[in-house]
């Protein structure tokens, strides 16, 4: 039990007393034992000579995201009337199911069945999706052996041929998909069905380990023992048959080839689903390791199963350095990946390729092209962190990108495709609103550093801001194909505003001296009439009145709040009717309300991964963290980012 790192948290409303002696001498309220293993007898003979009551925990029905070996327990049950697998001895489930349920806890039942659905979620959610034959089918569950859930649910080994027996005696002329368990497929146990038993040419194995809930979705009717998946296809709302007892047979909702116990009668699916789910389980959050609601943990293990799935499972990436391999490791989770060197080339295995932005061998780019391989393209998303990435501080959202990337105007990008084509509803419109002035509000930025506060000249009619870049940037020589200097663009904005209070921004990474000055930009302030170099860009979006940029972010972040912003490059949120352009993309032209830039910018198009857990997170929860990280005291540089620093500023000479 100890072994699970999470228990301290799910139980947090205890205090835990772990350990022969303390347990033996301190002052005890109850006993807690792990189910019925053979563990749990020394807490009974404990229980038993103290006079203490003894509780039982297992596993929650939506447990964690890999295998239980593999992973610790996000959900946990407790019972203090035995457990819900024995069908021969009361629970506290079984109270609970029998209890009455008001008509808002149905309705939250339903939403929870809902959810479920849409989210796709099951006990265990680390595999990718077994695939579901398309001609229709049954499915029938196998266990492992040994499972006390199987005697102590009324059945045995002898359970498992007459459940198939019967699944193709019911449907003749239908196929039968036999799934087997997938600590079965690891090697880990055994099963129930030698290869013997499944010589009918109308069986097909399900060997693959893989996530049920294709199989769920479309098979026909569903025959368990005692696995949870019968409890999962009544939420799929599949016929389920049920060969031994397990919490959800007995209700008048399955049909079971085994006799109730007395103590069950006819329920609601909605009481099944709120004592299972609700009732009778507590839940932590996948990131904090805080108590949640089950919805909650529902939605987080959905977004990682999105995610986790949207790629292929084998890619080979090239060119990154160590510190962005253990990053790329992160963001594209549920994928194996390789690394090779940029002139190598792809193994025989390789599904996919990813590169960074647009670093890429031509010899490279052949061998991809000629074999059809997708070629992903990772980058920095635009909430990025509380720090520079010249610094190696670590991202909280990136980029992967099928088509191209966002800042090559050249070429289409999964963003401007996006853009194109993308159709927003009034609610996902009113979420990146929320999303655009919680931004603003917090001030967050992509890169959201510390610097003195500017004042506005009290005279100053008109205050523009002229954002620098690093000139070697990929989005100047990509996205900039007239202007392309610091320098160029500040004598361009001084001739289109003669009158205005004209202030240039350099880049921070040029500040810090991690990057290049562009050319002829150590004369910049012949050009402007303020030169800024200790300032942050969230605060000087405060006293400006417009923004011009080659293709920075900031002008899309100055966009957010509402100022004007003027384009010489074509960034990506150039050409939707949202900025004054000099160029034109002829990919472009479609006006679109700025929520609907936010929502494909900020919600559809990156990935977020939360720094303390490492897992998926949503947009609202990165700026949680970001405004955390933000308001942290400030860490020193480690050795390893002194000497990154030192070297990138010695590359520079």
């Amino acid at each position: 039990m100890l072994r699970h790192a999470t228990l301290p948290a799910l139980l947090v409303e205890h205090r835990l007393v772990t350990g022969a002696a303390r347990c033996s001498c301190e002052s005890l309220d109850a006993v807690l034992a792990w189910g019925r293993k053979p563990s749990a007898r020394v807490a009974e003979r404990l229980a038993r000579r103290r006079g203490l009551s003894l509780w039982r925990c297992e596993d929650a029905f939506l447990r964690s995201l890999a295998l239980g070996a593999d992973s610790a327990p996000l959900g946990l049950v407790l019972d203090d009337g035995g457990i819900y697998y024995d069908a021969a001895a009361p629970s506290r489930l079984e109270r609970l199911i029998a209890g009455p349920h008001t008509p808002a806890e149905l309705g939250r039942a339903e939403a929870i069945r809902r959810l479920w659905r849409e989210q796709r979620v099951s006990k265990y959610n680390g595999a990718r999706e077994a695939s579901a034959p398309p001609e229709p089918f049954v499915l029938v569950v196998d266990q492992t052996a040994g499972d006390l859930s199987i005697a102590l649910g009324g059945a045995g080994p002898v359970s498992f041929p007459a459940m198939l027996a019967a699944a193709l005696a019911h449907h003749p002329g239908r196929t039968v998909v036999v799934k087997t368990h997938p600590d079965v497929v690891r090697g880990r146990k055994r099963g129930h069905f030698p290869s013997s038993l499944l010589q009918d040419p109308r069986i097909r194995l399900e060997a693959s380990g893989g996530h049920p809930t294709a199989l769920l979705e479309r098979a026909e009717a569903v025959y368990v023992v005692t696995s949870q998946l019968g409890f999962e296809a009544l939420l799929w709302g599949r016929p389920v048959h049920c060969f031994g007892m397990p919490f959800y047979a007995g209700w008048g909702l399955t049909h079971d080839h085994l006799p109730r116990p007395p103590r069950r009668g006819p329920r609601a699916l909605g009481d099944l689903i709120h004592a299972a789910l609700v009732d009778y389980a507590v839940y932590i959050d996948p990131h904090r390791h805080k108590a949640c609601a089950v919805e909650e943990l529902i939605g987080a293990i959905g977004l990682q199963r999105r995610l986790r799935t949207q790629m292929p499972e084998r890619i080979e990436a090239f060119g990154f350095t160590p510190w962005k391999q253990r990053v790329l490791r992160r963001f594209l989770a549920g994928s194996r990946l390789g690394f090779r060197f940029p002139w190598q080339r792809p193994g025989r295995g390789a599904e996919a390729v990813a590169i960074w932005g647009r670093r890429a061998r031509p010899s490279l780019l052949r061998v991809v092209e000629r074999r059809g391989l997708p070629l992903l393209h990772a980058e920095d998303g635009f909430l990025r962190s509380v720090g520079l990435g010249a610094d190696l501080i670590d991202p909280i959202s990136w980029v992967i990108d099928r088509r191209g990337i966002y800042y090559d105007a050249g070429a289409p990008s999964d963003l401007e495709q996006l853009l194109s084509s993308g159709a927003w509803s009034e609610g996902q419109l009113a979420r990146a609103g929320r999303l655009r002035r919680r931004l603003v509000e917090e001030a967050i930025t992509k890169y959201n550093l510390r610097a003195s506060p500017w004042r506005r000249p009290e005279r100053a009619r008109r205050v523009v801001l002229v954002v620098g870049q690093v000139e070697s940037d990929a989005s100047i020589r990509l996205g900039a194909p007239e202007v392309r200097s610091n320098l160029g663009l500040l004598r361009a904005v001084r001739a289109a505003e003669p009158d205005a209070h004209l202030i240039y921004k350099p880049h921070p990474d040029v500040v810090a001296g991690l990057c290049r000055q562009g050319t002829g930009e150590a004369v910049a302030g012949d050009w402007c009439d303020e030169v800024l170099v200790d300032a942050a860009i969230q605060q000087l979006f405060t006293q400006i009145d417009a923004l011009h940029v080659l293709t920075s972010i900031a002008g899309f972040e100055a966009l957010l709040r509402g100022l004007e912003v003027h384009t010489w490059g074509l960034p990506f949120y150039a050409g939707w009717g949202l900025t004054h352009d000099r160029l034109r993309c002829d990919r472009r032209g479609r006006p679109l309300p700025l929520d609907a830039l936010v929502h494909a910018a900020l919600i559809d198009y990156p990935r977020y991964v939360s720094r303390h857990s490492g897992l998926f997170i949503e947009p609202e929860q990165a700026i949680d963290e970001l405004l955390a990280w933000r308001s942290a005291p400030p860490r020193g540089l480690s050795l390893r980012q002194r000497i990154f620093r030192h070297w990138g500023r010695l590359r520079q000479r």
